[in-house]
């Protein structure tokens, strides 16, 4: 098993590329690097520069590798279809551009099924026209990033999208062409819906291209759960807590790995809100990559 650990930009609260709050994206290289990982992923495309040369010399400069970029757009939303496109074009021409393999959907947080993250039987659910509509972008995307771009595409479920509930993402395996779209499993994603991860894993780790490495508060989890809590909030909250304090097991999902022969990167993700005062992007980076290597990653 060769598995290389990365991070991402939304474990310093980078969720999107004009929100004020963000960090410079040089401080987030830097302090990626400092704290012992050599692959982050894009984030929102925009946030880091387009120019590759200038991207190229900070990457170079910080010793990373770019692993991956996500389009984290409203798949669910037919009149958002030019958003969607934009953001998956930059993306993948991004991506090329510095030689990274993963390209991750995500359909984004939708007012219709935020009050029910986590929550499957009160989900809202999209009616047989609705889902072939949905099905249908995610595989035009999918497609075009695998057959014209050459990328590794894989699915990813997120609290509050219309892809966030096993009975939907496992639909849409059934459903698209494996050759054209695999897995982005992200463990936390799946605890935060109510499921068991490594569960998930066992059946369908052939799929699997790319892993998230996110853990779950179980006493928040429940909290905003009964709540209706939005997502955000709840990343304030801190919903997604330091990897091995929450309730995915995490040497057991390393071990469906080893034994699949799963190799490649895995990239750490801690969304949080780095405005709040005990909000330490950099430290819980530290810690999430000391708890990864304690436990033979």
């Amino acid at each position: 098993m060769t598995i290389q650990i990365g991070n991402a930009p939304c474990s310093w609260g980078v969720e999107f590329a004009d929100d004020p709050r963000n960090p410079p994206w040089r401080q987030v290289l830097r302090e990626n690097a400092e704290a012992g990982y050599t692959g982050i992923e894009l984030g929102p495309v925009g946030f880091m520069p387009e120019d590759p040369a200038e991207l190229s010399e900070a990457l170079d400069e910080h010793g990373q590798t770019l692993i991956g970029g996500v389009v984290f757009r409203p798949f669910h939303d037919p009149a958002a279809w030019d958003d969607v496109m934009d953001g998956s074009v930059r993306t993948c021409k991004a991506l090329v551009a510095h030689g990274a393999q993963h390209l991750v959907l995500i359909d984004s947080i939708s007012p219709r099924r935020a009050p029910t993250a986590g929550r499957w039987d009160a989900a809202e659910k999209m009616d047989a026209a609705e889902w072939e509509a949905f099905k249908g972008r995610i595989e035009t995307i999918a497609r075009m990033g695998s057959e014209e771009y050459g990328l590794t595409v894989g699915i990813h479920a997120h609290a509050a999208g219309f892809m966030d509930f096993e009975p939907e993402l496992e639909r849409l395996l059934d459903e698209v062409d494996e050759r054209i779209l695999k897995i982005c499993f992200d463990t936390g994603h799946h605890s935060y819906a109510g499921y068991d991860p490594v569960a998930f894993m066992k059946r369908h780790v052939d799929r699997i291209s790319y892993m998230h490495f996110k853990d779950i508060d179980p006493v928040v989890k429940a909290d905003v759960v009964t709540k209706s809590t939005d997502f955000y909030t709840a990343c304030g909250q801190g919903i997604f807590c330091n990897l091995g304090d929450g309730d995915v097991d995490f040497p057991a999902v390393r071990q469906v790995l080893l034994d699949a022969g799963f190799s490649g990167w895995c990239t750490v993700e801690q969304d949080c809100d780095p405005t709040l005062p005990d909000t330490d992007p950099l430290g819980d980076a530290r810690i999430n990559a000391g708890y990864l290597k304690s436990i033979g990653f």
